[in-house]
Order: C-alpha cells, then sequence, then structure tokens
C-alpha cells in the first residue's frame, strides 16, 4: 500500500532540480541570520518573564536544557539537510524513511507548528507595537487591540495590528525570496544589537543576591520552564525549508542551523542571568515586557525604547522566517500530490509558490486577529517536539537502510545523539498541559480523515504504484 512506500532520495532530488522552480540563491550567512530572526523574538523578549516566575533565577538551566533538546535535533537535521537538499524540512526526510502516512501526519503537524507560531508572535508584536505607539500618544479604538476575550473585562473583537503585520509580510514572500533574506537579515543584525546592548547596560546593575535561591521550586520548576521557553527555540528547523533555494546546501544548511542555535543558546543564557540578577524572580508576576522591566529596575530608562524597538523588529522576523517555512512545506506536499497542485506553482516574475503563500497568510492573519497568545504557545510547542522526535527518528532508521549514502554532514554519536533527542523532546512533552494534548490528538485525527478521503488517492507515490 502507497501508505507504506517510501519515496526513493534520487527522485526527489532530482524533481527539486527541473528548471523552472526555486531559484538557488541563499548563502551560509543568509541561512544563519534566517535562523537568528526565527529564533530571536518572543522567546526572549516576553517568555523570560514568565520562565522566571517557573523557575526563578534556574531559569538558565531552563535554556540550556531546552537547548540541549534543540540541539541533538539539529545535529539530526543538519544530516538530513545536507544530504536530501529539498524543501520540505522533516516532511520531506520522513517520506524518504517512514513512508507516506507518517510524512503526511507530520507535514499536517508543521502546518500546525509553523502557522499557529506565525499567529502567536503575531499577537505577541501587536502589544508592543501599540505599546510604542502609545508612547507618542496613538491609541486604537478598543475593539481593534486584542482578539475576543483575551482581556478580562474588556470588550475587544479583532486584533487589527496582528492581521496588519500578518498581510505585509505575506507580501514580502510573495514578492520574492531574495528580497524577504535581504530585509530580513537587516532586522537581524538591528535587533541582535539592542541585546547586546541590553547586556553592556545590564551587566553592571546586576545583584547577586538576587539569584539566591538558585532553584525555589526545585528541578521540577526548571523543566516546567523549559517546556514553555522552548518556544523560544522554535525557528532553526525553518532554516532546512529553504534546501531548494541555498547555492550549497550540502555546506551551507548545517552551518545555518547549528550556527544559528549556538549563537541564540548563549544570548538567552546571558539574558537570563542579567534578567533574574536586577530583578527579584518574584516581581516578573503579570508583566509581558520584562526585559523593559530589568532596564526600569536598573534605572536605565533611556534604553526602554531601543527595547520596544528591538522586540518588534525579533518578532517582525520570526513571523517572516516562519511563513516561509510553512509555504514551503506546503509547496514540497503539493508537488507530492497530497495537496492541491495549484499550491505548487511557481510564480513567473517572483518566483515563489505565490498563491500558498497568500493562502496561509490569509488563514494565519485571521487566527492572529481572533485568538489569544495564550491559547496558541502551547500548541505550537507540542508540534514542534513532536517534529523534532521524528527527524530523531529518521536519522536512526536511514543510517541502517541506507549506509551507502553520501553525508555530506554525519550526525555524530548515532543512535545514541539521535536517542537522546527523543528522550529530551519526550521528557519536555509530558510537561504541557493536558487540554494541549487533547487539542493535539484533535488536529492529527482531522489530518488522519483529510488523507484518507483525499490524499492518499491523488498522491504521486499512489499513482506510481
Amino acid at each position: 500500500m502507497s501508505i507504506f512506500r517510501t519515496k526513493n532520495l534520487d527522485d526527489m532530488v532530482a524533481a527539486a532540480r527541473k528548471p523552472g522552480g526555486l531559484q538557488k540563491v541563499l548563502g551560509p550567512l543568509d541561512l544563519v541570520l534566517m535562523g537568528i530572526g526565527a529564533i530571536v523574538g518572543t522567546g526572549i523578549f516576553v517568555l523570560t518573564g514568565t520562565g522566571a516566575l517557573t523557575a526563578g533565577p534556574a531559569l538558565t538551566l531552563s535554556f540550556v536544557v531546552a537547548a540541549l533538546a534543540c540541539g541533538f535535533a539539529a545535529l539530526c537535521y543538519a544530516e538530513f539537510a545536507s544530504t536530501v537538499p529539498v524543501a520540505g524540512s522533516i516532511y520531506t526526510y520522513s517520506y524518504a524513511t517512514l513512508g507516506e502516512l507518517v510524512a503526511w501526519m507530520i507535514g499536517w503537524d508543521l502546518m500546525l507548528e509553523y502557522g499557529l507560531a506565525t499567529s502567536a508572535v503575531s499577537v505577541a508584536w501587536s502589544g508592543y507595537f501599540q505599546s510604542l505607539i502609545a508612547g507618542i500618544g496613538l491609541h486604537l479604538p478598543t475593539a481593534l487591540t486584542a482578539a475576543p476575550g483575551a482581556v478580562p473585562g474588556v470588550q475587544t473583537l479583532f486584533n487589527l495590528p496582528a492581521f496588519l503585520i500578518m498581510m505585509v509580510l505575506t507580501a514580502m514572500l510573495g514578492w520574492g525570496v531574495r528580497e524577504s533574506a535581504r530585509v530580513n537579515n537587516i532586522m537581524v543584525v538591528i535587533k541582535v544589537g539592542v541585546v547586546l546592548l541590553f547586556i553592556v547596560v545590564g551587566v553592571g546593575h546586576v545583584k547577586p543576591a538576587n539569584w539566591q535561591p538558585y532553584m525555589p521550586f526545585g528541578a521540577s520548576g526548571v523543566m516546567s520552564a523549559a517546556a514553555l521557553v522552548f518556544f523560544a527555540f522554535i525557528g532553526f528547523d525553518a532554516v532546512t525549508s529553504a534546501a531548494e533555494e541555498v547555492k550549497r546546501p550540502e555546506r551551507d544548511l548545517p552551518i545555518g542551523i547549528i550556527g544559528s542555535l549556538a549563537v541564540c543558546t548563549v544570548l538567552y543564557v546571558i539574558v537570563a542571568a542579567i534578567m533574574t540578577g536586577i530583578v527579584p524572580y518574584q516581581n516578573f508576576l503579570g508583566i509581558d515586557h520584562p526585559v523593559s522591566l530589568a532596564l526600569q529596575y536598573a534605572g536605565e530608562n533611556w534604553f526602554a525604547g531601543w527595547v520596544s524597538l528591538g522586540a518588534i523588529l525579533g518578532m517582525t522576523t520570526v513571523i517572516l522566517v516562519m511563513a516561509y517555512g510553512q509555504t514551503r512545506i506546503i509547496f514540497a506536499m503539493s508537488r507530492d500530490g497530497l495537496l492541491p497542485k495549484s499550491l505548487s506553482k511557481v510564480h513567473p516574475k517572483y518566483h515563489t509558490p505565490f498563491l500558498a503563500t497568500w493562502i496561509v497568510g490569509l488563514i494565519f492573519g485571521f487566527i492572529a486577529a481572533l485568538v489569544p497568545l495564550n491559547v496558541l504557545a502551547e500548541l505550537v510547542n507540542m508540534g514542534t517536539l513532536a517534529a523534532f522526535c521524528l527527524v530523531s527518528l529518521a536519522v536512526i532508521i536511514m543510517r541502517k537502510k541506507r549506509p551507502d549514502l553520501h553525508r555530506a554532514f554525519r550526525c555524530p554519536g548515532v543512535p545514541v545523539v539521535p536517542a537522546l533527542a527523543i528522550i529530551f523532546c519526550l521528557a519536555l512533552m509530558c510537561f504541557l498541559s493536558a487540554t494541549t494534548w487533547i487539542a493535539f490528538g484533535i488536529w492529527l485525527a482531522l489530518g488522519l480523515v483529510v488523507y484518507f478521503t483525499y490524499s492518499r488517492h491523488r498522491s504521486e507515490l499512489g499513482k506510481a504504484q
């Protein structure tokens, strides 16, 4: 049956190289900055405060735990991305190792992960943007400031800024990947500069007494915070979605994946240490701008506006890269016949999957405008952790099935490193809420219905049989 058949790797690479497809315009620096653009955003500017309430000063350790889970998975991603430089990320790798049904389900999972990530970050972007314009006396009508029910006791109907930023970035992605990468690179340099400036300004105001006790909530608090701040690392896997648009994927993709994750891990740990050293962790309760609060405690109010600017740019690049990753996954699934073929058509002028880009932008733009942030964030984490488990499993299977395959980058310590990735990710999944598990199960069940009623009968693999 086609659901158990895997695609031939050589055929997949050959299909990606056919003329008229995506253009190869990205280099290693583009990929590193793309990864940083997707990672540094909501996690460092918003979730650090919530994480501090859960773990205390041991938030630094929570970031290390989350980074280890991502790091082991990143090594697995790097092996596949350099070996199979085809759009679609873990969806494509699963198709080559675990079969069509698993590939469909993980592609369905990634649509949830990337799509809701863009929506969630758009909501956070809206909050910082409204705070910034309020500083110059501008205010939106209350009904257009948040999703329904997002603010207790306040009647809100539609988050207009969240919707508009999605539309602007959708237009940019439809325009062209080279242009989008240039804009992303500029914004990444600015926001990383803001983070570095915070470190320089804040380090002199640290009071080591605020780090005592270091683990007020024990190991459980550290792991719970790690499951939450894991959201801060989501994005490095989006680099693999650019595989078909990279000039030298065998060399550049591992550099982009591992380089961006390493840079962001160092920044996160340092920022978390400085924040909890300036502000007693209990004082982050109810705070959605923890970095700004730390500066206020330090008496550096002049820098608050720069932090807001860095947060806005940081979240903008996250939305841009995650939306980009989702459109490329849909492109790959459509090319395989699992989604309508119109979604993999490349615009003759812009060389982008134009229709898929706008469908994604509109759907998740409306979700951002109508669904509160807290409902979105945990579902994103669940989808990502499931994807990381599968890519790690796929590396082990591919080493057994195709030991002869040329691998430009080899994940070290197989099967131990992939197994550690799976263990870390499953451990973090156990700390997510029961509601999140139920919602994720419903989404997967819906995916099975779509597969057996539509995709299975139209897949190119099924037709080949």
